[in-house]
């Protein structure tokens, strides 16, 4: 084996691995609810611990790698994410989950940070181009798969092998690793910005903090309303710290280009709306229609088969139609698919949901490639890295916050309803309503109906069910209003001319274009990683 196939085959099998945790993990939690006792809270904790700690990480990783060596960062991601791996397959509480899904996190973050500077520092131009399409395509079907496994080793094992099958495939990424990747590192590494990595994860902490125990804890609490006061606090001293840096975390000036902001804004919009809505969707088909994980897995089939098809297509339209038209149209459709979705009552099916997940998958589709090219194409070349990592980071935060946000206001709302409704029961005992409710919004809404009366627990449940369709109606509302008001910042701030292709003589402009041919044949590919 070459060191060039064996770079492509270590980060390969790295890359799958990571992104297949991604999706697997959202189709099992319903499963873990049940093992673990947990809440919706904890729920979202698991994803978003994982999430939070991959945004702080992600940049500060790329440093680490540049500094002290590529592939011994990516070996300490992968033996890092897989030790993770096995601490949440032996999970015996939510806490614990939570704690090593954010060692997870860090993992990811080192492996997803050094995986394209191996590439790129083994490959150079068109078997660069080619290596980069390779890897895009694999992550396009880990993406797609993800559902399917997860479902099959939750209904064939337990949901603890979806983490348990990360450890063999960790094993063969390192031993390829150390044995044909090259070593490479930066002889002009960046300097860590530990005021900016500091300030940036307290930031993102206080403010998901903030929003999840909003519900449980009281909005007017102590702590909810000090974790609300003190994230735009310590945003402000991480922007200041980084405007005081001499090599900052995020590069403020980059914001400069209307262009770059306009693709932070889609990146953040895509994820704070129908990606941060599968969580609620797969809660939605497990627990109240019914379906086991395997069976929630096929049905968002519909998803990620259309993010996959409409993401080739978007890829070979990316060369002849403007980035800004493939990004406001993506956050449009995600945006209709949403309103599509809305509608649902105590009596829908899962088949209600058919039009407008094929709608939001075509958006998502059409947006990742675009994506790609405007992280990357509107920086100068040397910043590219960064360029691509704050894209990268705007996805993590938004899939977070969009898990937070919509959360609060789903659970306000299902908490609100279903004590309207149950109160209107009469062989409902007033002290049992509330505590009834907090059982149903914590996920724990069949034992609550079995302590019911035989002839008041009917009613209960449809009420219960009500309630879930109608807080679900209302998240697809604002999450839609979010990739709306995204496709219209992206029609305004993205500009043809703010791309370095569009800035460059013509005489160098024919040898660009061939070299950006095959580097967006990967990038397209590519940006389907954390969808």
């Amino acid at each position: 084996m070459t060191a060039k196939w064996g770079t492509l085959i270590a980060v390969c099998v790295g890359t799958f691995m990571l992104l297949l945790d991604i999706t697997v993990v959202m189709v099992v939690l319903p499963e873990v609810q049940k093992a673990l006792g947990a809440t919706l809270s904890d729920l979202q904790w698991v994803v978003d611990a994982y999430a939070l700690t991959l945004a702080a990480v992600l940049l500060t990783a790329g440093s680490l790698a540049d500094r002290f060596g590529r592939r011994r960062l990516y070996v300490t991601g992968v033996v890092l994410f897989s030790s993770a791996s096995l601490l949440c397959g032996l999970a015996a509480s939510p806490l614990f989950l939570i704690i090593a899904r954010g060692a997870q996190g860090i993992g990811g973050a080192i492996m997803f940070a050094t995986a394209l500077a191996l590439l790129g520092n083994t490959y150079q131009g068109k078997d660069r181009g080619i290596a980069f399409g390779i890897w895009g395509a694999l992550t396009g079907v880990a993406v797609g798969v993800g559902p399917i496994v997860g479902g099959a080793l939750t209904q064939w094992l337990s949901w603890r092998w979806i983490f348990f099958v990360n450890i063999p495939i960790a094993v063969a990424a390192i031993i390829i690793a150390q044995r044909q990747t090259p070593e490479s590192r930066d002889p002009h590494a960046r300097r860590l910005d530990w005021p900016g990595l500091a300030t940036f994860s307290a930031a993102l902490a206080t403010l998901i903090l903030g929003l999840i125990r909003g519900n449980p804890d009281g909005w007017g609490s102590t702590g909810v309303v000090g974790c609300l006061i003190a994230a735009p606090v310590l945003l402000i001293a991480f922007l200041i710290a980084e405007r005081r840096s001499r090599e900052p975390m995020f590069d403020l000036s980059l914001f400069r280009k209307p262009a770059f902001s306009g693709g932070s804004i889609a990146a953040f919009a895509v994820s704070a709306s129908i990606l941060a809505l599968i969580l609620y969707l797969v809660i939605y088909l497990q627990n109240v229609l019914g379906y086991s994980a395997l069976g929630a897995g096929v049905r968002l089939l519909t998803l990620s088969g259309s993010i996959l098809v409409f993401g080739g297509i978007s890829g070979r339209l990316s060369g002849r139609v403007p980035a800004r038209a493939l990004l406001a149209a993506g956050l449009g459709a995600v945006g209709l698919g949403l309103l599509l979705m809305r509608g649902l009552s105590a009596t829908s099916g899962w088949t209600d949901l058919i039009p407008g997940l094929i709608l939001s998958g075509a958006g998502v589709g059409l947006i990742n490639p675009a994506l790609a090219s405007t992280a990357v194409d509107v920086v100068p070349r040397n910043r590219a890295g960064m360029g691509s990592g704050i894209n990268s980071t705007f996805r993590q935060v938004g899939i977070a916050t969009g898990i937070a946000a919509l959360g609060a206001v789903f659970q306000h709302q299902v908490s609100t309803s279903v004590v309207a409704g149950l109160q209107r029961i009469p062989d409902i005992p007033a002290a049992t309503v509330h505590k009834a409710a907090e059982a149903i919004v914590a996920g724990r809404g069949q034992q609550a109906l079995q302590a019911f009366p035989g002839h008041a627990r009917q009613a209960a449940g449809h009420v219960a069910r009500s309630a879930f369709t109608g807080a679900l109606n209302d998240i697809f509302l604002i999450a839609a209003l979010v990739a709306f008001a995204g496709a219209v910042l992206v029609a305004v701030l993205v500009r043809s001319r703010d791309f370095n292709l569009a800035e460059e003589p013509a005489a160098e402009r024919t040898s660009r274009s061939e070299e950006l041919r095959f580097d967006k044949a990967g990038a397209r590919s590519a940006t389907r990683r954390l969808t």
